[in-house]
């Protein structure tokens, strides 16, 4: 399951004054990334979103952008997008540099390794001297029971050891202990991987929907709550159906028409294909497309 705010987070710290700030924090997102990537928890080629602060200003900045890093492997790479970098850089002296890169994984599961879209978030910073790396995931797949208190060993046994090991590989590579920050709504990070909540009758914590579907609902205040009905994320491939109308795909004020339909439509006890079919109109010839979910939110975004 993939929450919408951390689920876990662990931090690394140095004190470094061995190169610039532009190129220390390129240095360690790439270190980073190229440890995790090893493990197959993040897959292709990171996209890097940069800012370089002006020193001595809280809202100016002489560089904001993404960067396509070519590889991550070794320092080339981060001393090229330095140099990338330095040539767009406005007048003023560095401060802060900030780096980060939302990533798409390999969960392993019972009979093959499936993609997944957001789970995790590669930070890295510098200033004055120090350097910071901060790893965030929004899986759950690294804990004994699911974010619904769910037991889930199989998930557990194939992916929990590969965190462990990236979590003891990054403190070697960026010279620092890992620290795990505070415990999140969801879990509780510790130096190898991440804990349930559990009841005072020992169960773990349903703590999806006790704080995701509540978050959930402020966040999409104008939809309909996420209650009882069809799934909203699913593994593997799902159907789909392009709803068009004069001026091409509709959006979002469509989208909350089509929740509502939707919602009727599991009270009348409709499959959701049966679902899908009926409320796009299709004949009995016709099949929605299929696509893994990962790919369709590709094709949803525009990417």
């Amino acid at each position: 399951m993939i929450a919408s705010t951390p689920v876990a987070r662990w931090t690394w710290g140095r004190d470094d004054d061995s190169a610039d700030a532009l190129v220390r924090c390129l240095r360690d997102l790439l270190a980073a990334y190229s440890v995790l990537a090893a493990h197959r928890l993040v897959i292709g080629e990171p996209k890097v979103l940069l800012t370089v602060a002006e020193s001595g200003t809280s809202n100016s900045h002489l560089f904001r952008g993404e960067l396509a890093a070519a590889g991550t492997q070794g320092l080339g790479e981060a001393d090229r997008l330095a140099r990338e970098v330095a040539t767009g850089l406005r007048p003023g002296e560095i401060g802060a540099v900030d780096a980060s890169a939302d990533c798409a994984g390999m969960l392993v599961g019972e009979t093959e390794e499936v993609p997944q879209a957001g789970l995790f978030r590669l930070g890295a910073s510098a200033f004055a001297g120090f350097a910071g790396t901060e790893l965030v995931t929004f899986s759950d797949a690294w804990m004994l029971y699911d974010l619904k208190g769910r037991p889930q060993p199989a998930l557990h046994v194939a992916n929990a050891p590969r965190l462990s090991a990236a979590l003891r590989e990054l403190s070697e590579v960026l010279g620092s202990e890992t620290d795990p920050e505070d415990s999140t709504y969801f879990g509780k990070p510790t130096e190898t991987g991440v804990d349930n909540f559990f009841d005072d009758d020992g169960t773990a914590s349903d703590v999806w929907t006790g704080f995701e579907i509540p978050y959930r609902n402020r966040v999409f205040h104008h939809t309909p709550g996420f209650a009882a009905g069809y799934r909203r994320s699913a593994d593997g491939e799902v159907q789909y159906v392009p709803v068009h109308g004069e001026h091409g795909v509709l959006g979002y004020r469509a989208g909350l028409l089509w929740l509502e339909r939707l919602s009727s439509a599991h009270e009348d006890g409709l499959a959701p294909s049966r679902a899908l079919a009926e409320l796009a109109g299709l004949s009995a010839e016709e099949r929605p497309g299929t696509l893994h979910l990962t790919s369709l939110r590709e094709l949803a975004s525009g990417n």
